[in-house]
């Protein structure tokens, strides 16, 4: 078995979607019962394969790549099939590997109009690979590919399954994201022929930059390329605005995926790889970064207490929550680091849920406007009680997940990277901690109009309003048990992602001493 794994067990994780996606292909469309087991079985392969590595990865060594493959690709531009897994990948693969099969059977009796099972189970299932294979990359040629590959399966869910406004929300999130990845792509080949590299790993690539005399000037412009492609994939203030659009035209499932596990990519991308090639840049552009995540901390909390639509309001949650990620990666420290990858997991589950709660209110009610809801909790009282204790998880409640999302960022705000303004980085911090009152005044406001009070006349004897079905307690049940788990035992993720966290930050360190 261990042999297996180090030799095929990334690749068969990675791809064991797509070979559903052909098994699909071969079925005719009006099997729409056996195209959902295939799909299934596909991301349910996928995750055992993961879980045996997880299980066989060696949890005392995390800051090493393991089950690491590296052939022969594209010899022509010197790219390689590099793979590999570490301690900073493996809580975000864990993740995915959870998120898309409860996705899978979600959809099981929630395919939005207009139908098509196969097609959409096929998207899902592309994008299951894309996300995979993004965090197992470790050559940048490779890593850019897997990056693209999620694009356009979630631009044909939004503006094939999405609301009215479908089309305007899926061709301006495939605009920015595509510019952004463009001057990625730039930083990357340029990254390539400064250091007069002869090949796109990422370790290695780190390495020529720390023995090359690379002028400061164009490190500083590199990372920027790359600061952009990641920032909007976060997506960044000012770089936000496709996001409230995708996620309230996006059907159901493409919330989810893209809140619990699309947005990660992004502030994974600074992690992996343009903090550890350009240490000296991330030096030089940490008070910007940290100084737009604040702003998006605070203009993501403004935005929610604007809204009207339940779905709208989620989506500029996100702006702000994933604001405090990138404000622990702002710091450059190892506690930063580790909070960070905390708050991506933490945000993912949070936010993912928060989405699934919204699309089966949409499906009962057939509005998600806030003034038009109300009485949750006596026409779907467990629905309601969920919404509640993922409303405390996302204002940051002590005890679940989303605590520990938030308050570490916060506190490595205090002792940031030496190198870096203490006193700047605790002004982000005070304004990162007034983020999170607001935090709580949008959310409650929202529970309160939502759950409480009693029913809308219009909705009073509405037989469509009812509680959970069975295949909702199936694909929430795990996300809120994971959501209580990580908020008692915060170690169960920051043993695993110390070590490397402690790496990157050690090379900045040792610079800005």
């Amino acid at each position: 078995m261990q042999e297996f794994l180090d030799t095929w067990g990334i690749t068969a994780m990675v791809f064991l979607p797509l070979v559903g996606v052909a098994l699909m292909m071969a079925v005719p469309q009006k099997e729409e019962s056996l195209q959902r087991w295939l799909a299934l079985a596909a991301s349910i392969g996928s995750a055992v394969v993961g879980v045996l590595m997880l299980w066989n990865f060696d949890y005392d060594d995390s800051g090493t790549m393991q089950f690491a493959v590296d052939h022969r690709w594209i010899e022509v531009i010197t790219a390689r099939y590099a793979v590999g897994i570490d301690g900073m990948s493996l809580p975000l693969l864990a993740l995915t590997l959870l998120v898309v099969p409860l996705v899978l059977i979600y959809s099981w009796n929630h395919i939005p109009a207009p139908g098509n099972a196969k097609a959409f189970l096929i998207l899902i299932l592309v994008l299951h690979t894309g996300m995979l294979g993004t965090f197992v990359a470790r050559d940048l040629v490779l890593f850019f590919v897997f990056f693209e590959v999620v694009l356009l399966p979630m631009y044909f869910m939004i503006g094939v399954w999405g609301g009215e406004q479908r089309l305007y929300a899926a061709i301006k999130f495939f605009l920015y994201t595509l510019f952004g990845s463009a001057l990625m792509l730039v930083s990357f080949l340029a990254l390539f022929r400064v250091t007069g590299s002869e090949t796109f790993n990422i370790v290695g690539l780190a390495e020529r930059v720390a023995e090359g005399d690379i002028s400061l000037t164009t490190q500083v412009l590199i990372f920027g390329g790359m600061f952009m492609g990641f920032g909007i994939k976060v997506p960044m203030f000012p770089f936000h605005t496709w996001l409230p659009d995708a996620h309230t035209q996006a059907p159901t499932q493409g919330s989810v995926l893209l809140a619990a596990v699309l947005l990660k990519l992004g502030t994974y991308g600074f992690i992996r790889i343009a903090i550890p090639i350009l240490p000296e840049a991330a030096l030089e552009w940490a008070p910007w970064i940290g100084l737009l995540a604040v702003i998006g901390i605070i203009y993501g909390a403004l935005g929610c207490l604007a809204q009207t639509d339940m779905k709208r309001l989620i989506a500029f949650s996100s702006v702000a929550h994933m604001g405090y990620v990138m404000l622990g990666i702002a710091t450059l420290t190892d506690f930063g680091i580790n909070a960070a990858i905390f708050g991506m997991v933490a945000h993912g589950l949070i936010t993912g849920m928060l989405f699934f709660i919204a699309g089966s209110v949409k499906e009962r009610y057939h509005t998600l406007e806030i003034k038009r809801l109300g009485g949750l909790l006596i026409q779907a009282p467990r629905m309601g009680w969920i919404l509640g204790i993922t409303t405390m998880a996302s204002l940051g409640l002590p005890g679940l997940a989303g605590f520990w999302g938030e308050f570490p960022a916060i506190l490595a705000s205090y002792d940031p990277a030496p190198g870096l303004s203490d006193t700047l980085f605790r002004v982000y911090m005070v304004v990162a901690a007034i983020g999170t009152v607001l935090a709580a005044a949008y959310l409650l406001w929202l529970l309160q109009r939502t759950a409480f009070g009693t029913p809308s006349e219009e909705f009073v004897d509405d037989p469509e309003v009812h509680d959970m079905v069975f295949t909702e307690w199936l694909a929430w049940a795990p996300m809120l048990v994971l959501i209580v788990v990580l908020g008692f035992l915060p170690s169960l993720i920051f043993d695993v992602t110390n070590t490397p966290a402690s790496m990157v930050g050690d090379a900045v360190n040792a610079l800005g001493r």
